[in-house]
């Protein structure tokens, strides 16, 4: 099922539906074994960001649940993230190795990718990964079983309505901070706002599917730049910190010149882009949505459906224009 509210679907019943859904989803994805529990644990890390999204639109109507809840995500997110990060900084040194490989020499960062993968496997072996994703997903099925007693009871936007304004809010407030103080820190608790709001933009998305599928596109390329921008930070503190374990000083230092222009360009799009998607202002914002929210609840089931078609179509239409291509080609 779909990480969105559904048309005849209470807010308290789709709250419900989607949390029971991605716990499920993290607990499949935390079964894997060998080489794709790495990839398992990226999904499953995603995942449990969803729900948390998710109980942060409803936090009103949740009360004391939702201190509880969100406690008990973060810490299993905290967790998995110690194992995701050690693969994300190897990504990173990879991609940014790729977009310079004209301006370095062949296996130039290779001491520095050799240290990272014995970084990798220390700390893999300190957290002790079986044991780990077993406790989180133990304390995921307690989770799941507290879900029906959670105390939903609005249906309609005015359950969503202060949950997506705050969290909006705090987007602005700390756009406002990073654009000030350009730390690391600033750009990722930026991030951590993008990211609530992206989620409830999403959950949204049948409320105007194509305007609201362009604003959720340019909310996950803002996120993602700024996703990019933490794990060079990351990236970063590793290699400053022990030199030595990557290949030396001179070696370091080449790298983190790179480091740091990649940071700046990613900054500089990420608010460019982030003064359009947070230019209406938090009450404007909800308003807006709100009346999204009514049309779509008494639009027309006959409507509906010529939208589904409309997809569909519009699905086709790339391989139509494939098949052109070749024709003219011919």
């Amino acid at each position: 099922m779909p990480y969105r509210f559904k048309k005849g679907e209470t807010a308290p019943d789709a709250v419900r539906r989607i949390v029971r859904e991605e716990i499920d989803s993290t607990l499949a994805e935390l079964s894997h074994t060998g080489a794709r529990l790495d990839e398992g644990v990226h999904e499953a890390r995603k995942s449990i960001k969803k729900i948390r999204g998710l109980i942060r639109l409803v936090r009103a109507e949740l009360g004391p649940a939702y201190r509880s809840a969100n406690t008990s995500l973060g810490e299993i997110g905290r967790k998995l993230s110690e194992i995701r990060d050690t693969t994300a900084v190897l990504e990173s040194l990879d991609s940014l190795a790729a977009k310079h490989k004209d301006a370095l020499q062949e296996n130039a960062l290779a001491p520095i990718r050799k240290g990272l993968e014995t970084d990798k496997r220390e700390i893999e072996r300190r957290i002790g990964i079986p044991a780990a994703v077993k406790r989180a997903a133990s304390a995921l099925r307690v989770i799941r079983k507290k879900v029906d007693k959670w105390p939903l009871q609005h249906d309609g936007f005015r359950a969503l309505a202060p949950g997506l304004e705050d969290r909006y809010r705090r987007g602005r407030k700390a756009m406002a901070t990073a654009q000030k103080d350009e730390t690391p820190e600033s750009f990722h608790e930026w991030r951590k706002r993008v990211k609530d709001h992206w989620y409830h933009i999403r959950l949204l998305e049948s409320l105007w599917t194509g305007v609201m599928q362009a604003y959720e596109g340019s909310l996950h390329d803002l996120e993602t730049w700024l996703g990019d921008d933490h794990n060079l930070v990351v990236l970063r503190e590793k290699l400053e910190a022990a030199p030595d374990s990557f290949g030396g000083e001179q070696i370091v230092q080449l790298f983190l010149a790179l480091v740091g222009q990649e940071q700046q360009e990613l900054r500089e799009k990420a608010v460019s882009l982030g003064e359009r998607v947070y230019e209406r202002k938090p009450r404007r914002l909800v308003q807006d949505t709100e009346k999204l929210w009514d049309a779509w609840r008494q639009e027309p089931a006959s409507m509906k459906a010529e939208e589904k078609a409309e997809r569909q179509t519009a699905k086709k239409r790339p391989a139509r224009a494939a098949s052109s291509k070749k024709t003219a080609a011919a």
